[in-house]
């Protein structure tokens, strides 16, 4: 289909919805006009249109969270988007990896899924950092120390977690996990594994 043949709404945009192509997380939906989309495909970042200014705008041009395109998909009437992206850092002006990070009910201040979405989170932190790093940055300076330095954390932690898990204090159980997890998706990003592929092997697995 082309550009022209989508069925764009009578205000010349159409909605779109943008996920994080790694964790699969709904990040927001906003709206995109021709020339939004047009500068998308070329340009592989996100570009769309504001109702509320009347205007293009690129995410991230005052964050600088920017998202690299990875693709775009239409829907099966041609009258919505769907951009898979890879964040630089969050997409929601609150901080939030997404958006969507209430729910209705009680607990409608909590993350719908608290661990999916702070591992989206981190990882997308800890590849912002490779990209641009900082001398005041822990996660820099493992980067910088390369695969023996990491791993050498790694197998700190992992013996933590074990001792953790001997003791009665859950608390120190989880926060030891989460520094294992935090230093093996540095890893993961030091190496340019992406988490989709160990999501893969885990779906393989399951099967």
């Amino acid at each position: 289909m082309a550009i022209d043949e989508l069925a764009w709404g009578a205000d010349g945009l159409l909605p779109v919805v943008i996920q994080d192509a790694g964790s699969g997380a709904v990040l927001t939906v906003a709206h995109a006009n021709r020339e939004a989309l047009e500068r998308t495909l070329a340009e592989r970042t996100t570009w769309l249109y504001s109702r509320s200014r009347a205007a293009l705008w690129r995410k991230g041009e005052t964050s600088g969270h920017t998202q690299a395109v990875v693709s775009v998909a239409y829907d099966c009437d041609g009258d919505a988007l769907l951009y898979r992206v890879r964040p630089s850092g969050p997409a929601c002006h609150t901080g939030n990896a997404s958006c969507f990070f209430r729910r209705l009910g009680p607990s409608g201040d909590a993350p719908d899924q608290p661990f999916a979405t702070a591992v989206a989170h981190l990882a997308a932190t800890i590849a912002e950092r490779r990209a641009a790093p900082s001398d005041a940055s822990y996660t820099t300076e493992l980067l910088r120390g390369g695969i023996d330095r990491i791993g050498k954390k790694i197998g700190e932690e992992a013996t933590e977690v074990v001792i953790a898990a001997k003791n009665d204090d859950d608390a120190e159980l989880v926060w030891e996990v989460a520094d294992l997890l935090y230093h093996t998706l540095v890893l993961l990003e030091a190496r340019g594994v992406a988490l989709d592929e160990v999501g893969r092997e885990l779906l393989r697995r399951a099967k």
